[in-house]
């Protein structure tokens, strides 16, 4: 007997937001915007609705609440877009019976997220030739796609017939106040996945990274984002990495899966509509900004009642925003893009 389908506008009884971290706990190689794309399918077959209208304004919902609902809704973004755009193309051609489109849709989307998840290690396999034998590789923060390309290239043939690349990597470490935070224990795993391989592993701090940039081969990091002009929004510290990089003539390459690339064109740090509170000028009152606010008496700078438009964002996930001048590839699923070239793939997925 099939289970009974709950009535009509109960969106408001499906917690995306729930089933967005329930996801992302018990598949710890699940991406953000993938996850936001299986949270979606599953409110819609949640949630019934017999009209294209009632399906893309569910979708709708549904998103805005799920954005809101995190301190950063960067990178889940791109799913959440990707997924839109997906029904918006696929149920206005739909023919005859609606409900039998619709179940055809949710079944194509699964097949869209297995795809998505088997991205990485396509991505590993362009991206291990860009590790050649006595490079030094400097990355940071606990990126899955990196450490799966890091892992390829150390159980890869050298071409010598003398066994695997050797290589070492240097690992920039920035340790919380707790130290139990989700990227430092995905880096922990990267790294003893390394030395597990043989690959020496070295583990230095932030304000390091220009002292070892000399010894340095090629930096590979990690994104949250691929914006449209070819930048990318990573966590934070990767901006610093990438002018350093720069300056010492070293290749700064960006690992990423497609789905991460965002309709997002920032011009600089302040244009990624969250809240980082970074930099935060203090007195002996306390900070600047609170004291401002208590001197003008303003108890909600966005009226009483009103949600705001930018996140405030969780300390420990930061992030900053990385120019595309300072990137010298992007290596995806596709293969490797300029950052030119993001442009370009961002009109064949939405148009």
């Amino acid at each position: 007997m099939a289970p009974p389908q709950p009535s009509s506008g109960d969106e408001g009884a499906f917690d995306i937001v729930a089933t967005y971290r329930r996801l992302l706990s018990e598949d710890p190689d699940l991406t953000m915007p993938v996850a936001a794309i299986e949270s979606l399918i599953v409110g819609l077959a949640k949630t019934p609705s017999t009209t294209v209208s009632e399906t893309l304004d569910l979708v709708s919902k549904l998103t805005a609440k799920l954005k809101s609902g995190v301190s950063n809704p960067i990178s889940l973004s791109a799913g959440t877009d990707l997924f839109q755009q997906y029904l918006i193309s696929n149920l206005q051609r739909a023919r005859g019976d609606f409900e039998q489109a619709r179940n055809h849709l949710v079944q194509n989307g699964r097949l869209f997220i297995e795809r998505a998840k088997a991205a990485r290690e396509t991505i590993a396999g362009f991206g291990k030739h860009f590790v050649r034998d006595g490079n030094t590789v400097l990355t940071n923060g606990g990126s899955r796609v990196v450490g799966a390309l890091l892992r390829n290239a150390a159980e890869s043939s050298n071409g010598s017939g003398r066994g695997s690349i050797r290589f070492r990597v240097i690992y920039v470490v920035s340790h919380s106040a707790t130290g139990d935070s989700a990227e430092e224990s995905e880096t922990a795993a990267n790294i003893a996945a390394l030395r597990e391989r043989d690959i020496p592993v070295a583990e230095v701090p932030p304000t390091a990274i220009a002292y070892c940039m000399d010894t340095v081969t090629s930096c590979f990091v990690g994104a949250e984002g691929v914006v449209e002009n070819g930048g990318v929004v990573s966590r934070l510290g990767t901006y610093q990495m990438a002018s350093l990089a720069k300056a010492a003539g070293k290749p700064f390459y960006v690992v990423s899966e497609s789905h991460k690339f965002v309709r997002l064109y920032p011009l600089g740090q302040s244009d990624l509509g969250i809240e980082q509170n970074i930099v935060d000028f203090k007195t002996a009152k306390g900070s600047e900004e609170t004291e401002s606010a208590k001197d003008e008496g303003v108890a909600d700078l966005e009226g009483e009642g009103a949600t705001s438009s930018r996140h405030s964002c969780t300390p420990g996930d930061e992030v900053d925003y990385t120019p595309p001048h300072l990137i010298s590839g992007i290596i995806t699923e596709g293969g490797v893009l300029l950052p030119s070239a993001v442009s370009e793939e961002l009109i064949k997925i939405w148009f």
